[in-house]
């Protein structure tokens, strides 16, 4: 009662005030609303509300009034069907609004309503939104799309949460726009008023809090989402986290954080945590909330005590740098329903250890400084785990690596103590990876048989299932054609070999099947040059207990997270233990082309483990301890090195018969074989940023809103000396930058696509501008051209050879290495980002260039189809490196050439961008026209094609004087031995300094006396200058001799030039002929009567830029 004693005639009165801006009347107050809420609050009081139903028909049934329907009253574009349960846009290509539908009741306390998308259309971003609102759906006056409604109404939209079209959460849980048609979506407010949403079963944390209790659910059919159904059988949903045990959570197989195997790791965040804190993806995620404005009280902690030896690892997956001080972790033997969460973690002054920074803290006291490892200097994807050992010792560990004991003193053996994770300053989200490493890393729920490949199986091309050998431990029995092996007893001789010696680069994978807890030990992995056939036919003997045993022949192996070579130490702390493996995890191992050996766990590289590995190599396994059970996931490369030639180098190509013309009689002519190593059709993948459209089978892409989320991936990897083109089609100059590409060493089914390239942090290589950039760290810079600077039609390639180095192409040229160790498979993407709006790949339309190998290729190769105007286009496709050798950017080699001259770096412009290619992919690019005017007055010059330019240093007074912009360009040709002595003097000097500078040569007579001539004066002639506009004639080898040089890159031998482009006085030279004797014209815009300069004048010149060409 909020008054006693009014009047008996009172008026509702309203106030539209400040914010509120319109309001609707929703009650009438007539006889049947009247009925109809009496008859509502009869509902309630039931006493059958709340038991479950009996199994329903597909039929309405009159008898259960309360059943959750879709109301009637939708929106324009909407219709509901089948009897209120489906909901449709039946014109979704058309518009991509108006489909807002409402429950057709208000949800009581604890119901879950959900629905399923039936149907999406890929025309338009975004897609279904769900949530609640207090409108009464028959009053109410739907909007296009209920984002609009200002009142009482909670959405999730996308990944963010929205009350009254206002964005409360910035990302929280799925992200509704990634979801596929079968997908499940739900909404449900809890006694408490706080509100829920599920994805495919799976509960996100909460929403909104003091949702009042009459509220009707809300389905947006937006975008995308073209149909959903609501699906009857809510009350057997797993309970929300927060009811549930400490035991682990029930993931249903379509959630998007499912994980293979029936033994999922059960540590989570607790359902309790600080005020800022917000718990998503079932427990596994937490982030702080309005992270730009808050920057404390964001503390979370573990759902269950710590045991001894088991360690809680957390990845940062959010960083701001709005504040100062980042994540703080440690552990706390506070239970969490007794912790009153104060604003960080190191106010508690009792039972309470943390690190923070370098610091070690415990009650609040700083006990250590400069510890091994500092928090605010990591980024996101570090990797932080606490470990409480058996003797009460509290260990950390960052990206798998053990930084030593921290503190002791922990409560030992059964004291409990939980993680605490305290969300401080810059650190704004992060997930639990525990023992099955980073999240989007974890195994999806498909159903692998011993046969099957994963997704991430690094074949170039899908082989045969590798086989285990015959020759075994004594304790282990082949199973499925020895792709499975089982140790039937006891807790060692469980050693294992491959059937066959690993070739380069070949992944050997097995996935565990069976675990036995009451051993300890885990599985053994790694690499012996002990040939399994040389063993004896009797397993009894030859083969030692375990693995680390095995000292017979050379062997590599991973024990634990410990390296060892025939059992000494090589290296400790390389990976997360294999002591945690458990079922359904897949471990690897690969032996690469630089001679190391590489361990992969769960598809993940975990970087070099050991050099100098010898090359005739068997992959060895030891089932030693828990592991009892394992099966091959890999395959075989099929491939050999002849089918990597190009298709008219191949030795099987052709028969003999048709390269001697034999003719084929019409009829019995057989069907032409296919090329080897036809690339298959590249696409690109429908998973892609939101702002993306695809088109034309997939092989068009284009961005059709704002500037950035038009991120997309090929479908398909990349196979090794395959080259990945697209063109661009179209530019918006109202943007600035252009697109950026790359690759990455990861299946991309499950990328969470950030807004722009730079956002992808694991495993990816990109291209930018003119600088490469790994993880989003840049590693190379001045690369090729500048991609902004590309036009319309450019076309753009990627190509990773064998030696695993990534080469960018312009245009079919190679721009030479961009990145090294790329990992296959690996999959390329492009960023349409700012003025590039479309791209199409161009890959599959391909033609070989080779030019002379047509005559070589197959007659049935050819087709009456394949000729076009009379020219015939090859079917077969031909590695472009071994085709265009001639067309490589070689100014990183130069780069490389400068660098062995030693000249001093004062030299030269420390301005990079005034450094110029002028191969014939970067001239184009840019632009540039053959000849130039310069000077008063404006004299031609020829731009030096084919040469690099270094720009030089000007004097202070040059560089803001506007007299040298009247000075004249031309080139001068000299030696690598004279390169130092001209830069020391600014400026090209006559005499012996040159072997440009030439003076008369006289006779010497008798006793080395020159015989003066007839009638002259004693004296000395002024030595001669010469130079050129065009290097076409300075840079001949009369004036530019070549030295020879080794590249320190490659070891390759090659030839060099060098040469210095001038400023010249004009009137301080004479035009002449050319001296060298040739009698073709040189130069076609300069005749050979006027293409030499001579000069005598010291100070007439000024020094440019040097210019270095290549062979």
């Amino acid at each position: 009662v909020a008054a006693a004693q009014t009047p008996g005639v009172v008026y509702g009165v309203v106030d539209l005030y400040g914010m509120a801006v319109k309001v609707t009347i929703v009650h009438n107050h007539n006889h049947s609303d009247r009925l109809r809420r009496n008859n509502a609050i009869m509902r309630a009081l039931s006493p059958d509300v709340g038991r479950p139903r009996p199994s329903l028909s597909l039929t309405p049934d009159a008898e259960a009034p309360d059943r959750l329907l879709f109301h009637t009253n939708c929106g324009q574009k909407a219709a509901i069907i089948s009897d209120g349960r489906t909901a449709l846009r039946p014109h979704a290509t058309d518009d991509f609004n108006h489909g807002v539908v409402l429950s057709n009741r208000p949800l009581r306390s604890n119901e879950v309503f959900q629905v399923r998308i039936d149907k999406m259309v890929d025309k338009w971003a975004g897609s279904i939104e769900i949530g609640v609102t207090t409108h009464n759906p028959a009053y109410l006056q739907l909007p296009s799309t209920m984002t609009n409604l200002r009142s009482g109404t909670w959405m999730m939209t996308g990944n963010g949460v929205m009350h009254n079209g206002t964005t409360i959460l910035d990302e929280y849980g799925h992200n509704l726009d990634r979801l596929k048609a079968g997908d499940t979506v739900g909404v449900v407010r809890k006694e408490d008023g706080s509100l829920h949403f599920f994805v495919n079963g799976v509960a996100q944390g909460p929403a909104a809090w003091n949702v009042p209790p009459s509220v009707y659910a809300v389905v947006d059919l937006y975008g995308q989402a073209a149909q959903a159904t609501i699906m009857d059988d809510m009350v057997d949903l797993p309970p929300l986290p927060e009811d549930s045990s400490d035991g682990p959570a029930v993931l249903s197989p379509g959630s998007p954080c499912s994980v293979g195997g029936a033994t999922t790791n059960d540590l989570r965040f607790h359902q309790l945590h600080g005020t800022n804190a917000v718990i998503t993806n079932g427990g596994r995620t937490a982030l702080r909330q309005n992270c730009r404005s808050e920057f404390n009280d964001a503390i979370v902690i573990s759902n269950r005590c710590l045991r001894d030896g088991e360690l809680f690892e957390i990845v940062i997956q959010k960083m701001v740098d709005r504040w100062s001080g980042s994540i703080e972790a440690g552990v706390t033997a506070i239970r969490p329903d007794e912790l009153e969460f104060p604003n960080t973690m190191t106010d508690i002054d009792y039972d309470t250890w943390m690190l923070s920074g370098t610091a070690i803290m415990q009650d609040g006291n700083t006990m250590r400084n400069n510890y091994g490892c500092d928090l605010d200097s990591l980024t996101t994807g570090s990797r932080i785990g606490m470990m409480r050992s058996a003797g009460g010792d509290l260990h950390y560990y960052i990206n798998g690596a053990d930084q030593g004991v921290a503190c002791s003193g922990l409560p030992p053996g059964r004291g409990e103590v939980y993680a605490v994770i305290d969300l401080y300053g810059q650190c704004v989200q992060v997930s639990i990876t525990s023992s099955s490493g980073p999240l989007d890393n974890s195994l999806c729920t498909s159903n692998v048989t011993e046969k099957s490949f994963p997704i991430q199986s690094p074949g170039v091309v899908a082989g045969v299932a590798h086989r285990l050998h015959s020759k075994h431990g004594k304790n282990v029995v082949l199973l499925g054609e020895g792709c499975q092996a089982v140790r039937v007893g006891g807790y060692s001789h469980g050693i294992v070999f491959s059937a066959k010696e690993l070739k380069t680069d070949e992944l050997f994978e097995v996935r565990i099947d069976e675990v036995d807890e009451q051993w300890c030990g885990s599985l053994h992995v790694g690499l012996s040059t002990l040939a399994p056939p040389e063993l004896p036919s009797c397993p009894l003997s030859g083969l030692s207990p375990s693995l680390p045993q095995l000292r017979s022949k050379v062997t590599w192996l991973l024990c634990g997270s410990e390296v060892q070579r025939n059992g000494a130490l090589q290296r400790q702390n390389y990976c997360c233990s294999l002591e945690r493996l458990k079922v359904g995890n897949r471990v690897g191992v690969k032996r690469c082309s630089d001679d190391t050996m590489h361990i992969f766990i769960d598809g993940e590289d975990m970087g070099s483990a050991a050099t100098a590995v010898a090359k005739n190599v068997y992959a060895v396994l030891d089932l030693y301890g828990r592991i009892t059970a394992v099966s091959i996931v890999s395959s075989s490369l099929t491939e050999d090195v002849e089918s990597l030639k190009a298709p008219s180098l191949s030795s099987g190509s052709c028969s003999e018969g048709e390269e001697e013309g034999t003719p084929v009689r019409e009829g019995l002519q057989e069907e032409p074989e296919p090329c080897a190593l036809l690339p298959t059709l590249v696409t690109f993948l429908e998973n892609h940023g939101k702002n993306i459209q695809l088109s034309n089978q997939n092989l068009t892409a284009a961005r059709v809103s704002s500037y950035n989320q038009g991120l997309l991936v090929t479908a398909q990897p990349l196979a090794r000396q395959q080259l990945f083109q697209v063109r661009i089609d179209r530019l918006n100059p109202s943007w600035t930058s252009s697109l950026s590409l790359g690759v990455i060493g990861h299946s991309p089914d499950r990328l969470n696509f950030p807004s722009t390239a730079c956002g992808l942090k694991r495993s990816a290589w990109l291209l930018q501008r003119d600088s490469v950039f790994h993880n989003s760290l840049k590693i190379c810079e001045n690369y090729g051209p500048n991609l902004d600077t590309c036009p319309e039609g450019t076309v753009l390639g990627l190509l990773v050879d064998t030696s695993s180095c990534l080469h960018l192409y312009v245009n079919g040229m190679d721009q030479g290495v961009a990145a090294q160790d790329v990992p296959s498979p690996c999959y390329p993407f492009i960023d349409l980002y700012g003025q590039c709006e479309q791209v199409t790949i161009a890959t599959n339309h391909l033609p070989a260039v080779g030019g002379d190998g047509g005559e070589a290729r197959c007659q049935g190769d050819m087709e009456k189809a394949d000729m076009v105007d009379g020219i015939k286009e090859s079917v077969c496709w031909t590695p472009p490196p071994e085709v265009n050798p001639n067309k490589v950017c070689e100014y990183q080699l130069c780069a490389r050439f400068k660098d062995l001259l030693t000249l001093p770096d004062g030299y030269f412009n420390e301005d990079a961008k005034y450094n110029l290619c002028y191969c014939e992919s970067c001239y184009k690019l840019r632009g540039d026209e053959a000849y130039y005017k310069r000077g008063e007055p404006p004299r031609d010059y020829a731009l030096p094609f084919g040469w690099c330019r270094f720009a030089l240093r000007l004097k202070p007074h040059c560089e803001v004087s506007t007299a040298l912009k009247k000075w004249h360009i031309a080139y001068h040709g000299t030696g690598v031995g004279t390169l130092r002595r001209t830069l020391d003097h600014s400026q090209l000097l006559p005499g012996t300094s040159s072997v440009f500078s030439v003076s008369p040569v006289k006779t010497e007579g008798p006793n080395d006396y020159g015989e003066p001539e007839e009638n002259s004066a004693p004296g000395r002639e002024v030595p001669r200058v010469r130079l050129s506009p065009t290097m076409r004639y300075s840079g001949m080898e009369t004036f530019a001799p070549k030295v020879k040089f080794q590249d320190p890159r490659s070891r390759r031998c090659h030839q060099a030039q060098v040469a210095f482009q001038v400023c010249i006085r004009p009137g301080s030279y004479k035009v002449g002929a050319q001296s060298v004797g040739h009698s073709e014209t040189l130069d076609p815009r300069f005749s050979n009567a006027e293409i030499e300069w001579i000069t005598k004048e010291q100070g007439g010149t000024l020094l440019y830029g040097l210019l270095i060409r290549v062979e």
